[in-house]
């Protein structure tokens, strides 16, 4: 396994990207930048292109909906030819409480989206002129503009065509097309011991019809970071954020996150935590998350379980160790863990 870490949307960047400089040093792969409604992605990808040399740069993910497959394209194969090859194009639908509230675009068609935009996105890397019939038709028709569009090509001569995708998706339809188009897939609040009875079938489907070429499916998972005899309580760090996700991360109706909750068998909690959480009573919503949600999404104890949290992962086909270091001493932490992988 290649081991991640991620920078998120919220804190000091800056701060944050001379971290990231620290951990390339003692062997970090792959760096995930966030995007929700603060500072965007690219621009801090860039920065981190300029402020490291060998970790793999990916966004985390940047929206279907922000921006067109063409700019989703050019900004993949700038940032790829800035860092030297090691962009990461990360996609996702997000939820239509950002997209509507936030980009004031309607949250429609995710599936048809996710697949034209891979298509379009590899299309543009190998240079052809850019042709499109469907969701996102290219050029635009006439009656639909002026009428005056033609077909266009990349300027630039990308140093990859094939900038690795990876999509995040939750839901069993996302997954299978993830699955089959996709390098690599982002779940979130993976479980590795229950990943195949959850995901299993979904991820089999796409399996079937994946172009040889793409290769395995990469899978990038993982949790908070701390090894000790001392350590558990840091556990309880996340509840706020599993509270956040399950309970107001989306409409009553309409919540992903609740709705894995409930596939792994938290479905009691589950609604307990959206009732308070819309309430407003954040602070017991949080209380209510099961202990068993926080220790299976972690890798938080001593060393030997720690190990077999490595283990679990790697049997459930993760190939990037996604963690975030929480502990007294995360350089000691990264560089133990490194020794596992």
């Amino acid at each position: 396994m290649e081991l991640g870490s991620a920078v998120h949307y919220a804190g000091n960047v800056l701060e944050m990207a001379e971290r990231v400089r620290t951990w390339e040093a003692i062997g970090l792969d792959v760096v995930w930048v966030a995007e929700a409604y603060g500072y965007d992605a690219p621009t801090m990808m860039g920065y981190l292109a300029a402020r490291t040399e060998r970790v793999q740069i990916g966004s985390a993910i940047l929206p279907l909906y922000s921006r067109t497959p063409a700019l989703l394209a050019q900004t993949a194969a700038g940032l790829d030819h800035i860092s030297g090859g090691r962009a990461i194009l990360g996609l996702g639908a997000s939820g239509p409480q950002v997209i509507e509230g936030w980009h004031a675009v309607p949250y429609d068609k995710p599936l048809a989206r996710t697949r034209e935009i891979i298509d379009i996105c590899r299309r543009v890397w190998r240079r052809e002129p850019l042709v499109n019939d469907g969701v996102y038709p290219i050029p635009l028709p006439a009656g639909q503009g002026t009428g005056l569009g033609k077909p266009l090509k990349l300027i630039n001569h990308p140093d990859r065509a094939d900038i690795p995708i990876f999509v995040a998706a939750l839901g069993e339809k996302n997954v299978a097309l993830t699955a089959e188009v996709a390098d690599g897939w982002i779940p979130t609040m993976f479980i590795p011991e229950q990943a195949g009875a959850v995901w299993g079938g979904a991820l089999a489907a796409g399996a079937k019809a994946r172009p040889a070429e793409l290769g395995p499916l990469r899978v990038v998972a993982g949790g908070p970071l701390a090894i000790g005899e001392d350590v558990t309580a840091l556990r309880e760090r996340a509840r706020p954020n599993f509270a956040l996700y399950i309970g107001g991360m989306g409409a009553r109706e309409r919540n992903f996150y609740f709705n894995l909750a409930c596939r792994y068998g938290f479905e009691d909690e589950a609604n307990r935590i959206q009732d308070l959480y819309l309430e407003g009573r954040k602070e017991e919503a949080a209380a209510l998350v099961p202990a068993e949600l926080l220790e299976r999404t972690s890798l938080i104890g001593p060393a030997g379980h720690v190990k077999e949290r490595v283990a679990a992962y790697r049997e459930a086909g993760v190939t990037i160790l996604n963690v975030n270091p929480i502990g007294a001493d995360p350089i000691a932490d990264l560089e133990q863990l490194r020794d596992w992988l």
